[in-house]
């Protein structure tokens, strides 16, 4: 049986532990205001440069050059592009788990083509630095304040290798924030760029022929579907900690409680064999 000493130092070590916790929580409860505001202001602009592409590419479809810009052309997916979005940080549930089983799931279904991955984030970088994968960038630690544009550096350089044909495909596998409950692991095809369907006809007055129009707004979509997935993930990576702090915060109560009452016991119970001891000398003397 554990001494009373023993048991305190270990209620006094998970108190500590719930400190850390809860400050965890809160630090993360405050990002991920930030964060959520900044995805809900995205998703309209993403929205509504989809319907102006749409309207675009409608007004083209009828001249020859607007097919043969390199950014829609289709080939056979042998050499597929995927960017890996993960956490730098762990302690935020099976937030980077399912990120890195999704991304080796995307490898075992395309077994016959050659993926390579572009890793964003410490725990995918470090997790398949030691697997034998093909890695063409790493991405770690980037801040807030420089989110944009390295995003864009990484779609830029993607549609370079696009367009060189050195990638037959480009893909986004990241965890899109649909609440502090829920996150929903995404695969998303950003290159060949799928023209969105045009839903509701727009009468827009072109000043510039529509082919050239689109030749120039493509890659500003192709950023802002790379950026819109850092802002999600993102937010969904501080919705993934905070309700793992918190979780982490309430069985660190359990357990107190449940350290509290067993030391309660062993001290009754030491109590009580001094009483014993103490009877049975003294009728002993007699």
């Amino acid at each position: 049986m554990p001494s009373l000493i023993d048991i305190r130092r270990r209620i006094r070590s998970v108190k500590n532990t719930q400190q850390i916790t809860r400050a965890m929580k809160m630090v993360s409860a405050a990002k991920l205001r930030r964060a959520q505001d900044r995805v809900i202001s995205a998703r309209p602009y993403g929205a509504m440069l989809r319907q102006v592409l749409a309207s675009i590419a409608a007004a083209a479809a009828s001249e020859e050059s607007a097919a043969e810009n390199p950014l829609l052309a289709r080939r056979a997916e042998n050499r597929a592009l995927l960017v890996l979005i993960t956490a730098d940080k762990g302690l935020a549930g099976a937030f980077n788990t399912n990120l890195i089983k999704g991304a080796q799931q995307f490898m075992a279904e395309r077994k016959g083509a050659e993926v390579t991955l572009e890793l964003v984030g410490r725990k995918g970088r470090d997790f398949f630095r030691k697997r034998n994968v093909r890695i063409s960038g790493e991405h770690v630690t980037i801040p807030p304040a420089g989110l944009h544009e390295e995003t864009v550096a990484i779609a830029r350089k993607a549609m370079e290798q696009f367009r060189a044909e050195q990638i037959d495909a480009v893909y986004l596998l990241f965890n899109e924030f649909k609440s502090v409950m829920s996150q929903k692991l995404t695969v998303r095809r950003v290159l060949p760029v799928e023209l969105p369907a045009k839903s509701e006809p727009i009468d827009y007055i072109f000043e510039q022929p529509p082919a050239e129009l689109l030749d120039a707004l493509l890659p500003r979509y192709v950023e802002t579907e790379f950026f819109r997935a850092m802002l999600e993930s993102t937010a969904a990576e501080h919705a993934a900690r905070m309700t793992a702090m918190e979780a982490a915060t309430s069985n660190a109560s359990e357990m107190i409680d449940k350290l509290t009452l067993y030391m309660n016991r062993v001290r009754q119970a030491s109590i009580t064999k001094e009483i014993i001891e103490v009877v049975s000398g003294a009728a002993s003397a007699e």
